[in-house]
């Protein structure tokens, strides 16, 4: 049992250390990643290149994923170039689990070390949150090396051998328990490290360990399409694209892992080594394949996942995603583009209020319902803001959070001025 609660609380902290990571990097580099996906979409190679690139420095395709749903369901990037971008995720995700698979013991201290030193030296500041990634990672090499310690001990166990003794015939099996295996760790990149410690020990015949790598990449995404659940329809056709394009994979490969682990078996190559780059070699291959299938699926994923027929509320807000909250950067740009909103609603009113002094009717309306949209966007802008953390802001985006506030609150001001004018003008023009 006390080995059972060392893996799993191994396990705790690579997911620990992975967020650690990706919220540094977040608040960093959010805003250039930020502009570098939405540059990317123009080619479909740039965008699976910048999916990659990005899963790979914030350690997590979640947090990739979690950047693309908000550019498609702001209607910046059309649904085919995001699917483009999640394969560069996964892609990006299996290259980094190799890397990371790699003999860096000497490394994890010394980025702990350095890493608290500079994050409690300078925690506003971009150095210190550089540090805070130099910890993540530090955390993420050391639950590493605690699970491949913790999962031997477990694989020597009568009943442990008997469950995966009963697997070595069973293909389909495997593939849920590899599912399985993501699922519990919310980590596929636990999921094959375990995967590739049982197979070293010989415990699991490779067949079955290829199968369990394949069913790993499933419960990635069953993962996702849970977490997206309450999201909008364009956010579970995302999902759900990365979803498909993964079972496809499935079926195509499983078939085959058999035959390919005879073949690989006639090379008495190291069984951990062979599970690791099948893994990275699965992931690449499928993914470069789907590449083709990004338009059909997108249409597919449309008529699956409708966008319900809704009107649309002029004045509520489109940019404040609730899901960006985690990464400050991000939800100060979101807060951004609806004061840019709130600043157009206010051009509005003062194009009423000309034509209202020019003498044209039934201007004074139109200008207090603007009034009203602009107290609302304002309202919005400052209760999506106030749910910032401030103790988690750098220096710069302390100041930057002040300047929204500033500026919303500035043209919340001059609506209710353009508004108390037309009032004046309309009295005094309906006085004899």
């Amino acid at each position: 049992m006390l080995t059972l609660l060392h893996l799993l609380s191994s396990v705790a902290l690579l997911v620990w250390g992975t967020h650690i990571v990706r919220t540094g990097i977040m608040r960093v580099f959010g805003a250039d990643l930020r502009r570098l996906l939405g540059k990317s979409i123009r080619k479909t190679s740039r965008a699976f290149l910048a999916g990659l690139g990005v899963t790979a420095l914030v350690q997590s395709s979640n947090a990739t994923a979690l950047l693309v749903i908000s550019f498609v369901a702001q209607g910046m990037i059309a649904l085919p170039p995001a699917l483009v971008i999640m394969l560069g995720a996964d892609v990006g995700t299996a290259l980094m689990a190799r890397v990371l698979t790699f003999d860096l013991s000497w490394l994890s201290p010394l980025l702990i070390l350095a890493g608290v030193t500079t994050f409690l030296s300078q925690k506003k500041s971009r150095t210190g949150q550089l540090g805070r990634v130099g910890i993540g990672l530090g955390l993420i090499i050391l639950a590493l090396q605690l699970i491949v310690a913790s999962a031997e001990p477990i694989t020597q166990a009568s009943a442990v051998q008997a469950i995966f003794t009963s697997l070595s015939g069973d293909a389909v099996l495997a593939l849920l328990v590899g599912a399985l295996f993501a699922m519990v760790s919310y980590s596929s990149l636990a999921a094959v490290l375990l995967t590739a410690t049982l197979s070293a020990t010989g415990l699991v015949p490779l067949h079955i360990s290829l199968a369990i790598v394949i069913g790993s990449n499933l419960g990635s995404g069953f993962l996702a399409m849970l977490s997206s659940r309450g999201q909008n329809a364009v956010a579970r056709q995302v999902v759900l694209g990365s979803m498909l394009f993964k079972l496809i994979g499935c079926v195509l490969v499983l078939p085959w892992v058999k035959p390919l682990a005879l073949w690989v078996g006639q090379y008495n190559l190291p069984a951990a080594e062979v599970v690791i780059y099948f893994h990275v070699v699965y992931n690449l291959l499928r993914c470069v394949l789907m590449l083709a299938l990004v338009k059909p699926m997108a249409r597919l994923c449309q008529r699956l996942i409708a966008e319900p027929e809704a009107e649309e509320d002029s004045a509520a807000p489109r940019y404040l995603d609730q899901s960006a909250l985690d990464t400050p950067s991000l939800a100060l740009a979101n807060a951004v583009r609806e004061t840019l909103r709130l600043g157009d609603v206010i051009e509005q009113m003062l194009q009423r209020f000309d034509s209202q002094l020019a003498g044209k009717g039934e201007q004074k309306r139109l200008i207090s319902h603007l009034e009203e949209e602009a107290e609302m966007l304002h309202s919005s802008i400052k209760l999506y803001l106030a749910q910032l953390q401030q103790t988690e802001l750098g220096e710069s985006d302390s100041r930057r959070w002040a300047e929204v506030i500033d500026t919303a609150m500035s043209l919340q001001q001059s609506s209710l001025i353009i508004g108390r004018m037309s009032h004046d003008v309309a009295n005094q023009t309906a006085d004899p």
